[in-house]
């Protein structure tokens, strides 16, 4: 027997994608993303569009923390040459 539910999906303000049945209202804190139809299309669907499932504000987390990191080793990296002894001029 199969699922004759058509499905639509949803996503939430973390960029979350979810499976939800068409002829109901999402949930409280989700959207409809606009593609709806089977679950195996749907869950297609979600798989193309949807290729970093961590949270937005995680991923927005770590790129800071990667952007400082770089920042903080080129300073670091800048005034240990400059007052070096070794360095030619």
């Amino acid at each position: 027997m199969s699922d004759a539910t058509v499905y639509q999906v949803v996503v939430n303000d973390e960029e979350q994608h979810a499976l939800w049945p068409a002829r109901t209202a999402p949930p409280a804190g989700w959207r409809v993303e606009g593609f709806q139809g089977s679950e195996e299309a749907c869950m297609a669907h979600v798989d193309r569009v949807w290729p970093d499932i961590r949270p937005l504000s995680l991923r927005r987390r770590l790129a800071e923390s990667t952007e400082g990191a770089g920042q903080a080793s080129g300073l670091a990296d800048d005034s240990a040459a400059a007052s070096s002894p070794e360095v030619d001029r």
